[in-house]
């Protein structure tokens, strides 16, 4: 695949998921600077912002590495606006080890939030407890996935249960998705299987997870969530685009022959994404 410099990290803003605008590039790249981490030749992705109550501040985590991926680290940065200017603070490797692809979960009833990131040549993924700013860790943390090498990590609480939506690891090609359930965020997880469901499930119609983002109740108080994704070209990263889907959650999925996906924890569904040409987010809430 291709690789094109860093420029930095863009933000845009919208009311309905609709029409979006751009704010600009919130944290900026250096040019200026070799040892940096923002330095134009290195890699900056998968960059997740949170609101901290407690602080007042918004709180980017992103992935931080050198053009070979060597460097492997979690890069932190805050703002008092989501539309920046975001100040870097510094980088980690959370538990001394490498931290590839990464998301920021932020328990929506205790507001505690944990980093979880690829770690270890993609093997295992790591959870790792934040402080109470969301800038540093408490030293809390657990290996979880053991040996599944996965990576591009969603992580979401409906109701008392908490979800995993990811990836394979097959570089710029698509694979199909994995999910899991737990009723805790430290495990232990039961893997659900692909969620995705149609023509070109297994290439999770040709894309990789990114988040996934709570929109909201339908009329009776569902909770509801949609499924983003990227669309990698590898040719022109620049080029590359969006899937966005709506998650439904069935106790079985009776069209689904094989079993892997089932009622496997007390109290759980399954999560399950349908390919659909176009929807009405506004009709589906």
């Amino acid at each position: 695949g291709s690789r094109i410099d860093l420029v930095g990290i863009s933000c845009y803003s919208s009311k309905d998921l609709v029409h979006w605008e751009f704010r600009g590039n919130v944290l900026p790249a250096l040019t200026n600077d070799p040892t940096h981490d923002l330095y134009f030749k290195n890699v900056a992705e998968r960059p997740k912002v949170v609101y901290n109550s407690l602080t007042n501040k918004f709180v980017m985590w992103l992935h931080i590495d050198s053009m070979d991926y060597k460097r492997a680290r979690s890069g932190v940065a805050e703002s008092d606006s989501p539309t920046g200017p975001f100040t870097y603070i510094q980088s980690f490797r959370p538990n001394d080890e490498m931290a590839r692809d990464m998301t920021v979960f932020v328990d929506k009833k205790s507001t505690v939030a944990y980093l979880i990131t690829s770690s270890e040549d993609n093997a295992v993924m790591h959870v790792s407890e934040l402080t109470s700013n969301y800038t540093s860790f408490t030293g809390k943390w657990k290996r979880i996935f053991e040996g599944r090498y996965m990576e591009a990590p969603t992580f979401f609480r409906r109701g008392e249960l908490y979800y995993f939506i990811g990836s394979g690891c097959t570089a710029w090609k698509p694979n199909a998705a994995r999910s899991a359930v737990a009723s805790s965020i430290w495990g232990p997880w039961t893997e659900l299987g692909n969620p995705c469901r149609g023509e070109d499930a297994d290439t999770t119609f040709h894309s990789q997870s990114t988040y996934v983002l709570p929109i909201g109740s339908d009329g009776g108080g569902e909770e509801r969530f949609l499924f983003a994704a990227d669309r990698w070209n590898e040719k022109n990263l620049s080029d590359s685009r969006y899937v966005w889907l709506p998650i439904e959650f069935v106790v079985k999925d009776d069209d689904d022959d094989d079993g892997d996906v089932d009622d496997k924890v007390d109290g759980s569904e399954s999560p399950i994404i349908h390919w659909q040409d176009e929807w009405d987010v506004n009709v589906w809430t």
